[in-house]
């Protein structure tokens, strides 16, 4: 193996196993190895830190396999990981229906790569050089280890860029998967379109969170922001909500939350489904002094690199204190965040003064993070991006 030698002090997340190089701990590459190709990572005084994937073109030139010297990198090793992070999610596996994250990248152990499970078929996200490198592999063991339907990718993310790769979707193996795919998640079910799709199809990360929202949505007036495809608008219906108002800007998911709200026998004259920009919308009722009893404010990622943290920062701000003027005395906030790089503490500060800025009181009733199936290992904290505040506003 090329060695990769880094500078001197710059081991320390190493010894911590954090599994990223970035290029600017590296003193010398003693070689010339190709993108994906496995290297060993040495101190500057040459003494062994891990073996990883080299990656070029990324500003983390090597994402880490083993902290195991002489450890072979090869498909039985990979099998090994795979049947780990599988097995640990045997309780998501029930049902031909059932769909769960079966590996989550850097925390089961696998950097840059992603497998979810939708009923027969899976869902496959190669993110960094190494999986490009190892990539028929891992399809290969996928085979042999769960025999899905068909296999697919769904390697469209700005990510891959970073890594001098092109985005990637497609068909790799098995069928091809139907327009939409019907999952079951705990009572209620979904149509999911994994070919075109929001992420791998659908935000099973917030599987916990919905049926959480459930036990708040007795009786209550549900506003269901960035709604998707519905998924918190059905699970609130399921708590015997009595009326639910999605809005989302995608006419597309917009129709698919027609459907769902269809496919589990709930009434069509219960829901309403805007489309438009959800700022704006919520300025509308603002100035219409429409209230409700429940809001969930599920937003997409608003800070994806620290030049945007300002504006991103801003935007968390002002759908906050939105939400917080539409909230009937007494009533409840699901709040969101899925930028890793806005911490717990920066989120919880954020939409404090979003109320304070709303002339509400508010207490935190719960903390909410990712699903269960989408771990998060203690030696890469960056993979707690998802974090939420149930709060009730006096």
């Amino acid at each position: 193996m090329i060695p990769i030698v880094l500078k001197p002090g710059r081991e320390k997340s190493l010894l911590r196993r954090h599994p990223w190089v970035f290029s600017g701990a590296i003193e010398m590459v003693e070689g010339d190895p190709r993108p994906g190709e496995t290297v060993e990572i040495l101190t500057n005084e040459r003494d062994f830190l891990g073996i990883g994937a080299y990656s070029p073109h990324s500003q983390i030139r090597v994402r880490v396999w083993t902290f195991q010297k002489d450890k072979p990198i090869d498909a039985s090793f990979f099998r090994a990981r795979m049947d780990k992070a599988i097995q640990s999610r045997a309780a998501y596996l029930t049902g031909k229906e059932g769909a769960c994250r079966l590996v989550n990248a850097e925390s089961d152990g696998l950097p840059g790569l992603v497998v979810d499970k939708y009923g027969e078929f899976l869902v496959c996200q190669f993110l960094s050089a190494g999986w490009e490198y190892w990539r028929d592999e891992i399809i290969l063991q996928l085979q042999r280890i769960l025999w899905p339907a068909g296999i697919y990718e769904r390697s469209d993310v700005d990510v891959r860029i970073k890594e001098g790769l092109e985005p990637c979707t497609g068909a790799l193996w098995g069928e091809s998967p139907p327009e939409f795919l019907q999952i079951q998640e705990g009572h209620c079910r979904f149509l999911v379109d994994i070919r075109k799709g929001h992420k791998t199809g659908f935000y099973l990360d917030q599987r916990d969170n919905r049926q959480a929202l459930a036990g708040f949505a007795h009786g209550c007036s549900v506003l269901n922001c960035f709604a998707y495809t519905g998924g918190f608008g059905i699970w609130a219906l399921s708590g015997g909500a009595d009326h639910v108002t999605n809005v989302e800007s995608s006419s597309g998911a917009i129709e698919l939350a027609a459907r769902n709200v269809e496919i589990n026998g709930f009434s069509s004259a219960k829901v309403d489904h805007v489309q438009g920009d959800v700022f704006q919308v919520l300025r509308e009722f603002r100035n219409y002094n429409r209230c409700f009893d429940l809001i969930v404010l599920d937003p997409p990622k608003f800070v994806d690199s620290r030049s945007r943290m300002p504006k991103g920062t801003r935007g968390y701000k002002d759908i906050n204190l939105l939400a917080f003027k539409l909230l009937k005395p007494g009533a409840i906030l699901f709040t969101f965040s899925c930028s890793g790089l806005v911490s717990s503490d920066l989120f919880q500060k954020i939409v404090a003064d979003a109320a304070l800025d709303a002339g509400r009181d508010a207490q935190i009733l719960r903390t909410l993070t990712q699903s269960p199936d989408h771990p998060t290992s203690l030696n890469f904290p960056e993979g707690a991006y998802l974090k939420g505040l149930v709060i009730r506003a006096s």
